[in-house]
């Protein structure tokens, strides 16, 4: 135990010597979990509409008034002699509403009103939205006039109650996955590139004249950048949980362990990814590749995972950040506590396990070759 220590302390004195690996390490992810917070949204806001009102009664006004009420839409002129069509081919408009002609006396002698909407579907996630919402501003006018009785004859009536997000918040769905991904990235890659650095300086060699034994030199490897990512973490929360406005909706208990597991994961595949690769260049795109690329796309950060193609969804089991991701959004969001993320818990106790193992065994083989 005392060389793991006196392993850790020397890592951690030289790490500590090196300004740009400390601003690698502290500064980077607050830049990050910013950039992440302010670029990524799902919100669809002031988004350009032309509208053409071909009847100028109250009746198409009040409805023209429901439309630009919502925080979706802007209002852009349509110049003289130009075509809607055209608008969006210029895409000086993503969307047009035509008000036909004889709207307010349709509408008040019961008869069926047909308002055009057109939707640049380019983007067909943007698109899928702008439809539900001129459905939902439609129904909006309808009820506040009193025409749904005339509009709808059912007796059923859904009642909608938005469960654990009412607000529709954006920032407690990113903030969390955020959290994640920042320190699936930064942890292993600082570890990667200490173990990477002393094969490509040939500093390695004097581990493998020294006593020290391979499982020492990884466990006091891991242990000094596992204090490192700990710091990191401690900042990235902070930070992170004032940010975004985040606070813990249950047991916290389930949160601070799964962090501690999380960090040892991803610091363990460092270890091992620099290990395996003897130069520092490869090392950070293997890191960028796996831990940031992987994290972003297949652990449900921004993508259900039920959307992704099951033919590559598997990978995703593998993805350590998938599973704190589940942490993270229970103890910000849900707040459902052990019952609900347990498996998480073990899923990133056996990837870190794993990853530490093949690195002791990598290891071993490097020093009986020498």
């Amino acid at each position: 135990m005392t060389r793991i220590i006196a392993q850790a302390q020397k890592e951690l004195t030289q790490t500590l010597r090196d300004p740009l690996t400390v601003a690698l390490a502290l500064l980077l992810p607050l830049i990050l979990l910013v950039l992440y917070g302010k670029a990524i949204s799902f919100s669809v806001t002031r988004v350009p509409i032309v509208i053409q009102d071909f009847d100028q009664t109250p009746r198409s006004r009040q409805y023209i008034e429901t439309i630009l009420a919502s925080t979706t839409y802007r209002l852009v002129e349509l110049p003289p002699n130009t075509k809607p069509e055209a608008a969006l081919l210029k895409e000086t408009a993503r969307t047009i509403v035509i008000i036909p002609g004889n709207f307010q006396e349709n509408l008040a002698s019961g008869q069926k009103v047909e308002v055009q909407w057109l939707i640049d579907a380019a983007d067909a996630n943007t698109a899928n939205i702008l439809r539900g919402n001129a459905n939902s501003l439609t129904q909006a006018f309808i009820n506040q006039n009193g025409l749904n009785a005339k509009a709808f004859t059912s007796r059923v009536k859904a009642e909608t109650r938005l469960w654990f997000n009412p607000g529709r918040e954006n920032d407690k769905y990113i903030g969390p996955g955020v959290i994640a991904v920042v320190l699936a990235l930064f942890p292993p890659l600082l570890a990667a590139l200490a173990m990477s650095r002393e094969t490509e300086q040939k500093t390695i060699l004097q581990v493998y004249v020294s006593s020290i034994s391979a499982q020492e030199y990884i466990l006091g490897k891991t242990l000094a950048f596992f204090t490192i990512a700990l710091a990191e973490w401690v900042l990235v929360v902070t930070f992170g949980m004032a940010f975004f406005g985040l606070s813990f909706v249950g047991d916290p208990t389930p949160f601070l362990v799964g962090t501690v597991i999380y960090l040892f994961c991803n610091v363990a595949f460092g270890v091992m990814t620099g290990t395996a690769i003897r130069d520092q260049a490869t090392t950070i795109q293997a890191v960028a590749t796996v831990c940031f690329l992987l994290s972003f796309l297949l652990s449900g950060f921004i993508f259900p995972l039920s959307n992704i193609p099951s033919s590559i969804r598997w990978v995703a089991y593998v993805v350590p950040a998938r599973y704190f991701i589940e942490i993270t959004r229970d103890a910000f969001v849900r707040g459902g506590g052990w019952i609900a993320v347990w498996p998480a818990h073990i899923a990133l106790l056996i990837l870190g396990t794993i990853f530490l193992f093949v690195a002791w065994q990598k290891m071993k083989r490097m020093q009986l070759d020498q």
